[in-house]
């Protein structure tokens, strides 16, 4: 079991993801020096990586993932799929929704599907950092389920880095605790008692574009 590291258990907002990346980055100072590479969950969490890959002088890429959404409500996550297309599913979720082996299969189709498009866009513009033996940290910008970040860590770790850690600007507190079966470290700014939406913690959560994860990777593969 990893460590945990829930800096404050509050519900005040970042003002934006910028905002998040630079208070994680200081809670991640530690890693400067380390040549960490930074891996962000596309598509949000990739502006936020590159912050927090700037201020420690760190390597950035990006581990893709997707989730499987609930019946009837894609933004649940009852598991994620990881870039070599394994599924990884929450059983005791898909039980509560409703989800048959059948529609698990056809979402799961259909995530690897967006896995296959996602790595032809990016891994053009920036190749997989090879990660065997270096000190990683996966940022996403906030654990709800928490099913995306675990199908990163499970897909990563096969890739024998030396230290792995998950990071969060907020998270919900029993998934950030469960989070240490999945790395060597967890690292939560903000887990309030009560957790709804990643959305509710930032003033500005909007989209991020494909443009965006591919300007921000051109930029650090030529840097």
């Amino acid at each position: 079991m990893g460590e945990v590291r829930i800096v404050s258990m509050d519900s005040r907002v970042f003002a934006d993801r910028q905002e998040a990346g630079e208070a994680l980055a200081a809670e991640l100072a530690d890693l400067k020096g380390q040549d960490p590479v930074i891996l962000g969950i596309p598509r949000g969490a990739v502006p936020m990586a590159a912050a927090i890959a700037d201020a420690l002088e760190g390597e950035l890429d990006v581990v893709i993932v997707r989730k499987l959404g609930a019946p009837g409500n894609p933004e649940l996550a009852i598991g994620a799929v990881t870039e070599e297309g394994e599924a990884i599913v929450n059983r005791e979720l898909a039980g509560h929704t409703h989800a048959s082996e059948e529609y698990i299969a056809q979402e799961t189709q259909r995530q690897a599907q967006r896995i296959d498009e996602a790595r032809r866009v990016f891994r053009r513009a920036r190749p997989k950092v090879p990660l065997g033996g270096r000190v990683v940290a996966i940022v996403d910008d906030g654990f709800a389920t928490g099913a995306t970040m675990k199908a990163a860590l499970e897909s990563t770790r096969s890739e024998g880095p030396k230290r792995l850690i998950a990071a969060a600007p907020v998270g919900a507190r029993d998934t950030v605790r469960a989070m240490a079966e999945f790395a060597d470290e967890v690292v939560c700014l903000r887990a309030p008692r009560i957790f709804g939406a990643v959305g509710a913690f930032y003033l500005d959560f909007g989209q991020v574009s494909d443009e965006e994860v591919l300007q921000v990777l051109r930029e650090r593969a030529t840097s």
